[in-house]
């Protein structure tokens, strides 16, 4: 595989975030940079092919949300219904199935293998290697992980989801079970 093109920086991404910044608060940085490492993963998993990009920033941008604007351990539904709602209504005209899709499969344990898998996938996988911080590739070359960590630090990301799930579950404990209940899929 090539070397990685790492996205720091995107219009579109940038202008979906705004409306929701002051909710999500002090978490907008980490959360901002996962969303940008998430991209450059699966970008790099469509070796570039910019057909899906618009769908896929948007889906990212949406894709944990519900954790700050519902407060809910059991974000997947929730974060897909909000991007729904803003696609129609903000008339961005995206197939709100495959906007759906990428949101609800992000944490899929198997290959996906239903409608929209190109984008479902390479977000899937990419989400999963953020998500572990690498130690699980799923083919990413270990060289472009440490690339796009060091240009898209971290910035306390893993720790706020492990605060909010304590927060929104009514502890550390409880949240964490009804996060790895509420979104994983088989």
């Amino acid at each position: 595989m090539k070397d990685i093109e790492i996205i720091t920086q995107s219009e579109r991404i940038e202008n979906l975030f705004e409306p929701y910044k002051s909710v999500i608060g002090n978490d907008y940085l980490g959360y901002r940079n996962h969303v940008y490492r998430t991209l450059s993963y699966a970008m790099h998993f469509l070796e570039g092919n910019d057909t899906y990009r618009t769908l896929i920033e948007t889906a990212l941008v949406y894709h944990d949300i519900a954790l700050w604007t519902d407060k809910a351990c059991a974000y997947l539904e929730p974060s897909e219904k909000l991007a729904v709602k803003d696609n129609i209504e903000k008339s961005w005209s995206l197939d709100s199935e495959a906007l759906r899709a990428v949101i609800h499969w992000h944490h899929k344990i198997t290959t996906y293998k239903g409608p929209h898998k190109d984008p479902v996938e390479a977000v899937r996988k990419a989400d999963w290697i953020d998500a572990n911080r690498g130690k699980v590739r799923k083919g990413m070359q270990r060289i472009h992980i440490e690339k796009v960590e060091a240009a898209l630090p971290n910035e306390g990301f893993h720790q706020s989801l492990v605060r909010l799930a304590g927060e929104n579950g009514g502890s550390t404990m409880k949240g964490l079970f009804k996060v790895t209940r509420g979104i994983m899929k088989w």
